[in-house]
């Protein structure tokens, strides 16, 4: 989940507002929209679905064109296309992220007469910009962002298409989704919660404390005291107006996610946090510290929450996790069963302890061992009759593909002779 976008993002073009102006406009144009994060959604007896509205339905929050590269005054194009701060500026209206475009099987294909890459010289003429698009263009805004209130922004969406069809549309609380959403939604869903995400908390500049505004089709960041036509008098130059350093981009947090197998093989290592209430256990996890590497930060969570030396780090899989912009990295590392767990090195988990393959997949295979609601997972959970003994991440998540993927022996590690090997070899893996 939230992995193996769909879209062709065309980052190379992020930069022409001709071609962005050209696309929004694109009747085939869908948004994603969201309000503090949490994405509007359509439902269908029990199911919920991302909805994906036209540029016609989102034309009250967007405001007047032009959309990106935005002069001075109000409609009026900047003059100054081709440096850095006035590359695609939107200075005017909230913020607004281009996620990509989803190719048509012929465009996306070169046996099928497309090239799935637009260079950026096809767009100099914007009359023919939408003849060269072959696919669906998605662009995502926070309506939050506004600062409208919830009743008009509410009466707003109702005028939309889907709306006055009979769809009804709800705000859905993020992490809910994962249980509904298909891989191709959860990717761009979680591409276009990042970015807004981003563009909503970065709205000063780190340099001078100046307003930010948009570049890049909502990609990059710049300072509003380097426009052209700022009033800087009496103020030193903000830094970030000295090489590209110090623009802003968005960024990813990377995490560590990793699970200890023991040296039978037959047993790994699962914590229970301090704020999950109810026997839910899962994979250990925690942020890469600068200085680090992956294996470096694998060894030190291990030894901080739960008390354990681990070696032989492996990588698995990864995640990209949307809340609000991590990617979690997931890993196994060999242990020692026979040493004690400990958890009062960093008080994290409420307990961690060894389970066996039996008795993982006596919970895997029982019909709510691995369905959560990570919305309440911070509330007290009620055990009743038939649970299972604890309940373990979704296959959704990079920490239940870990253990699933373990418990049913799709990964498979070899027993070694805790006497037999050497303290060299152990320490030096430490």
């Amino acid at each position: 989940m939230f992995s193996g976008s769909p879209l062709n993002r065309l980052s190379w073009l992020r930069t022409s507002s001709v071609f962005l102006n050209s696309i929004i406009s694109s009747p085939d144009a869908r948004w994603l929209l969201f309000k503090a994060g949490n994405p509007l959604t359509t439902k269908t007896g029990p199911k919920s679905t991302l909805a994906f509205l036209s540029t016609k339905d989102v034309r009250p929050f967007i405001g007047e064109a032009p959309y990106f590269g935005q002069g001075k005054d109000a409609g009026l194009l900047t003059k100054e296309e081709h440096i850095p701060v006035t590359e695609a500026v939107r200075h005017r209206g909230a913020p607004i992220v281009f996620l990509g475009l989803l190719e048509s099987a012929a465009a996306a294909s070169s046996t099928g007469g497309g090239t799935g890459a637009l260079p950026s010289s096809e767009f100099a003429d914007p009359e023919k910009a939408l003849d060269k698009v072959e696919g669906t263009p998605y662009f995502a805004m926070d309506v939050a962002d506004l600062e409208l209130e919830d009743s008009v922004i509410d009466s707003k969406i109702k005028e939309s298409e889907q709306a006055k069809a009979g769809t009804a549309l709800d705000w859905l609380d993020a992490r809910s989704l994962m249980a509904s959403a298909d891989l191709a939604s959860g990717a761009i869903f979680a591409e276009g919660r990042s970015m807004v995400d981003w563009n909503s908390r970065n709205k000063f500049c780190a340099g001078c404390g100046s307003r930010n505004h948009s570049l890049w089709g909502g990609w990059k960041l710049g300072c509003s005291s380097l426009m052209p036509w700022a009033d800087n008098t009496g103020r030193k130059l903000c830094p970030s107006g000295k090489g590209l350093n110090n623009y802003t981009h968005p960024r990813s947090d990377p995490v560590v996610i990793m699970i200890a197998v023991d040296q039978s093989g037959e047993k790994i290592l699962m914590g229970q946090n301090n704020r999950f209430k109810g026997a839910f256990y899962s994979a250990l996890a925690g942020f890469i510290e600068p200085g680090e590497t992956f294996e470096d930060a694998v060894k030190r969570e291990m030894w901080e929450e739960a008390g354990v030396k681990v070696w032989d780090v492996k990588y698995h899989c990864g995640q990209p996790w949307p809340f609000p912009a991590s990617l979690m990295v997931g890993f196994y590392a060999r242990a020692d069963s026979t040493q004690p767990v400990r958890t009062d090195l960093d008080n994290e988990l409420a307990d961690a302890r060894w389970f066996t393959r039996e008795e993982l997949l006596t919970v895997l295979n029982h019909a709510t061992g691995s369905r959560i609601d990570l919305t309440k997972l911070d509330q007290a959970q009620t055990k009743k009759e038939g649970d299972p003994p604890f309940r373990v991440p979704p296959t959704t998540a990079v920490a239940g593909v870990l253990i699933r993927d373990w418990a049913e022996g799709k990964v498979n590690f070899p027993p070694f002779d805790l006497n037999s090997q050497s303290q060299s070899t152990m320490k030096g893996n430490l």
